[in-house]
């Protein structure tokens, strides 16, 4: 495997309309995660990351450190990819049924580096409040966390293909904006995601 040196979305449509998939061509590569103790101080790139397939998330712990949200949220997904099985399978993208075989382990990582280097407003655990105040409904939960925009007159999901409209600055964006999901198929994939057993409950933000 290659490490990943750039991250390019590939999708050919909207963000939002149809795929309960992640996609991408960025391969991981995925070893065993380094062990020392990571200090308290919220500029120190942690390095003991747990993982129960080998993966090393000190990238992602890097590129969130250093406010890089673009590659961090591109890394995200191609992380799901590898822990879910999809590419075991030959796949480079996740379905929603692909999403119970996540491990907790894995989850609970990527969800601390998040919410850590996000001051609390990333990752799926802010999602998943920002889907309950939403009542469960996906558009009113897509307006709430900067998923919709004007365009004239007609209200519409922001596009990924191209110059992507989303936002990855911290300041600028709304609660819960990042990471992104792909819903090209529907919303099944997401909203999967968002009950993931990880998020059952606050365990998730215990420090290994």
């Amino acid at each position: 495997m290659t490490k990943m040196k750039t991250y390019t979305l590939l999708l050919v449509a909207a963000l939002f309309g149809g795929v309960d998939a992640f996609s991408t061509q960025s391969p991981l590569k995925a070893r065993s995660c380094l062990q020392a103790t990571a200090t308290d101080d919220a500029d120190t790139i942690p390095t003991n990351l747990p993982s129960d397939c080998g993966m090393d998330y000190v990238p992602l712990a890097t590129m969130l450190a250093t406010g890089n949200f673009e590659d961090a949220d591109q890394f995200t997904r191609d992380a799901l990819i590898e822990i879910s099985g999809a590419k075991e399978k030959g796949r480079d993208f996740v379905y929603f049924t692909d999403v119970k075989r996540i491990p907790t382990t894995d989850l609970a990582t990527i969800e601390r580096l998040w919410y850590k280097f996000s001051k609390g407003k990333f990752g799926y655990s802010v999602q998943k409040r920002q889907m309950r105040l939403a009542k469960g409904d996906f558009e009113k939960f897509c307006q709430k966390i900067g998923w919709t925009t004007q365009d004239g007159d007609v209200e519409r999901k922001k596009r990924w293909f191209g110059a992507s409209e989303f936002t990855y600055d911290l300041k600028k964006a709304q609660k819960g904006h990042l990471p992104l999901t792909s819903a090209l198929r529907g919303t099944s994939l997401i909203k999967n995601l968002l009950e993931h057993p990880t998020f059952d409950n606050d365990d998730w933000m215990k420090e290994p």
